[in-house]
């Protein structure tokens, strides 16, 4: 009876200590993971930023808003960017994320990459500063990378995909659709009411009709209506693939082909477009604007129908 009691006793202290343990455990886990919660920067802030500069590997990238509208000024041009992207990079450093502190002292920002820092972003006010950010080394894993505050020792880690915003071309920030406002669905192809394309060949002239289309120009027996919605929707969302500033917006090589949408709200896009060089690329602009699209040839290959392809099959 004894042993068995000192074993009852014992097994007993065992379970109190394992379940002392657990508990520490997981109140240890749960402060240090509210703890590492974190935002660099205020989110009421956000709707203040007016410029944002990111620097890495020497390159820079610069961004600066103009009635609520993001731009990338690049060579003195300002060339409209992607607003989900920027606001998805905004995001970053004002959501309330882990970002556990990994460190507290200068004496360490060289292990981590941050004594002089591999890259940085500064995210301007109207006339100041609102955040600067340094980045440096990833972590072993490659899945975080270090980060602190420009005159802060404190250090800490989080999402390394912030540098896949900063790293990649200047084109990645550019929104290279010849309507900007199809970026986010804001408009799109139910806008359309009449689409005509002035080209040597001729004038193709498609008028949205109650449910379907009325077509002139071109003879088309019988009309694919969902063939002509295609070809409306490709027209209003094509792409170039970058900007060109060797050529001016008043160039006659632009003049060859011209296409007209004419939206439901009243406004009237006009776009100007070269034939093909010898690469098949042609280069694009848009009544209104300052810059030249150019647009890759598998895109320019959409923008123009012979009167079979709006046949019903």
């Amino acid at each position: 009876m004894t042993y068995k009691k000192h074993f009852l006793i014992l097994v007993s202290l065992v379970g109190a200590l394992a379940l002392t343990y657990a508990i520490s455990v997981i109140v240890t886990a749960y402060a240090g993971s509210g703890s590492s919660m974190y935002s660099w920067l205020d989110p009421k802030l956000a709707s203040r930023t007016a410029r944002i500069v990111m620097s890495a590997d020497g390159n820079e990238i610069e961004l600066v808003k103009k009635s609520n509208q993001w731009f990338v000024l690049n060579n003195g041009i300002e060339y409209p960017a992607r607003q989900m992207r920027v606001e998805d990079f905004i995001n970053i450093f004002t959501a309330r994320s882990s970002w556990p502190v990994r460190s507290s002292s200068a004496s360490t920002h060289s292990r981590f990459g941050l004594d002089q820092g591999q890259a940085r972003v500064t995210i301007y006010g109207e006339n100041t500063a609102l955040l600067e950010v340094i980045l440096g080394s990833d972590d072993i894993f490659r899945n975080e990378t270090y980060f602190r505050k420009a005159g802060s020792n404190e250090v800490r880690s989080g999402s390394g995909a912030v540098k896949t915003y900063i790293t990649g071309s200047v084109n990645g920030w550019y929104n290279l659709r010849l309507v900007p406002e199809t970026e986010n669905g804001s408009l799109d192809v139910s806008s359309v009411q009449k689409l005509s394309v002035y080209a040597p060949e001729g004038v193709q002239v498609f008028t949205r009709k109650n449910r379907g289309w009325e077509i002139s120009g071109i003879a088309v027996e019988k009309p694919d209506f969902s063939a002509v919605e295609n070809y409306a929707r490709a027209v209003l969302n094509t792409e170039g693939d970058n900007f060109d500033d060797t050529i001016s917006a008043s160039d006659p090589m632009l003049d060859a082909i011209s296409i007209m949408l004419e939206l439901g709200n009243g406004r009237v896009v006009t776009i100007r477009i070269s034939v093909a060089d010898e690469s098949g690329r042609r280069y694009a602009h848009v009544a209104g604007k300052d810059y030249i699209y150019v647009i890759p040839t598998w895109a320019a290959n959409r923008l123009f129908k012979d009167a079979s392809s709006f046949e019903m099959q």
